[in-house]
């Protein structure tokens, strides 16, 4: 058995890999007031207004949707389009509840918007949402925005001005033109509520919760989301039985979705191994292309199953959710499709519910270890490896949930594709937290080099005194550090110094 440490960023080594982080919300969340929480009954609804729009970033608005649903808020998806059906980034198509249009005479306790390119630009340029949004924050109610979002809109909006906020990395410039930038993962000022892309929606989304509801109910939502309990960001993936997987240049992937599946894992999935340049067909198992997944997100298939079935795949893989896995176990389609996969020794993979209630019944995990869903593990019969986040034995993958949809699907880009996929993927997917925390140091070291040089600028006269004076009284003893008549930087006079063989002015205090 291998263990492999995740670790984001990292250079390449034997076993050493990164993959994203989901820290706890005490550990990553800053604000620059004393936290306000509302006293509220874990039942009491709270009105929230997601708008969409073609090229919006789907695991932001999913993600976003989902736990906001979980904790019981009454959640508006409103297109900004002309029509309910938007066509997201990497393909993947949800159906809105509402127009924004219809949206105007509702009073809402929070507007949140996704980020995503051109999303974030359709959104600014929409009068009606960007009216509805001002009303929002001059009437006090909380409104908040990810990855682009925070400089593409709100800041444009005039929003973030005197705030604290942070926004996707590429976006930082054009953020600080319009707030106060920070590198936290979320950032609160006020009522605005800022974060910087796909990696962070979790921990934004459960930022927002505490804010409608309390500190209690973001805890009560967050345990079943089994993020990430520790304060670190690598994860382990436990591989047994380990062996190299090959396919073609394209993978091509089958992902099955049904009503009751699990969104934001549907989605996950999707959006990572599409951004892998994966081949990804996405199967209705069902009558229907449309969905509504477990949260009443609507998403659209590409295709239906019987239609999927006639295609060969790589790589066949189950979100979870109890609707939705149920639906793929009494699906002989799809059942028999797995079985050929592991017949023809292709690869197969399950999260959540999936490994429990759709593999293990149908002896798709036999002489495999598997981890799924907590409550689901007792449907395991091997339970040696449930505790583990994500587990591939030979050329089966398995994973726990919502909080660990990520990683799984970055360690099946890794396995099908090579590391350095992975690792442009992880960029791409902000698990940026030891790139956020080096800029940081850069910048800090930085300002303590201009304050040493100021300093040192302030101070050459009475040093070039000094050492003069110590030139007469030690006629023979050689100056440790040339001073010139003309300032220069520490760092400069280091090196001029070392080059002409004089002492190190680190040796100076």
């Amino acid at each position: 058995m291998a263990l492999r440490h995740l670790t984001p960023l990292s250079p390449f080594t034997t076993l050493t890999r990164r993959l994203p982080s989901f820290p706890t919300l005490s550990s990553t969340t800053s604000r620059r007031y004393n936290r306000f929480s509302f006293s509220v009954m874990a039942s009491a609804s709270r009105k929230v207004l997601v708008p969409i729009a073609n090229g919006t970033e789907p695991m932001e608005a999913v993600i976003t949707i989902d736990v906001l649903r979980r904790a019981g808020a009454d959640v508006t998806v409103a297109s900004v389009e002309k029509q309910l059906r938007v066509d997201a980034c990497h393909g993947v198509k949800i159906v809105a509840d509402a127009l924004i249009s219809d949206c105007v005479d509702t009073v809402f306790d929070l507007i949140s918007l996704p980020g995503g390119m051109p999303g974030a630009s359709t959104l600014k340029d929409n009068n009606t949402l960007e009216n509805i949004v001002k009303k929002q924050a001059s009437e006090g109610r909380l409104y908040a925005a990810i990855c682009a979002s925070p400089a593409v809109a709100l800041g444009s909006w005039g929003l973030l001005k005197g705030l604290k906020a942070t926004c996707y990395p590429a976006f930082m410039e054009q953020l600080s033109s319009s707030a106060t930038t920070v590198d936290s993962r979320v950032q609160q000022d006020g009522k605005a509520i800022t974060s910087r892309g796909p990696g962070t929606t979790m921990e934004y989304s459960v930022t927002l919760v505490e804010q409608l509801f309390g500190k209690e109910k973001a805890n009560e939502v967050s345990g079943p989301l089994f993020m990430n309990p520790k304060q670190t960001d690598q994860f382990i993936v436990t591989e047994l039985n380990k062996l190299q997987w090959t396919c073609a240049s394209t993978p091509k992937i089958l992902v099955p979705i049904a009503d009751g599946s699990e969104e934001m894992e549907a989605v996950m999935i999707i959006d990572v191994l599409r951004r892998a340049k994966a081949e990804v067909i996405v199967a209705s198992v069902g009558d229907d292309l449309e969905i509504v997944a477990s949260r009443k997100v609507k998403l659209v298939a590409d295709m239906l199953l019987d239609e999927a079935a006639k295609l060969s795949y790589d790589l066949i893989v189950l979100p979870g959710g109890l609707g939705g896995a149920q639906a793929f176990a009494k699906s002989e389609t799809l059942v028999n499709l797995l079985k050929k996969q592991r017949e023809l020794d292709r690869y197969y993979g399950a999260i959540c519910a999936s490994p429990a209630l759709v593999l293990e019944p149908h002896g798709l995990l036999e002489g495999k270890k598997a981890t799924a869903f907590p409550a689901m593990c007792e449907k395991l019969t091997d339970k040696s490896e449930v505790e583990s986040r994500v587990v591939v034995d030979g050329k089966v993958v398995t994973s726990r949930g919502p909080g660990t949809s990520l990683e799984f699907s970055l360690a099946i880009v890794e396995k099908l594709l090579g590391h350095e996929k992975a690792l442009e993927i992880e960029v791409v997917e902000e698990s940026v937290s030891n790139l956020l925390a080096y800029h940081s140091q850069v910048r800090k070291i930085k300002r303590e080099l201009e304050k040493l040089n100021h300093l040192a600028v302030i101070e050459q006269s009475e040093m070039r005194s000094v050492l003069r004076e110590f030139s007469k009284s030690q006629k023979h003893c050689r100056l440790p550090l040339r001073i010139s008549d003309r300032p220069r930087s520490i760092a400069m006079a280091g090196r001029e110094e070392t080059a002409r063989g004089g002492g190190d002015i680190r040796g100076l205090s």
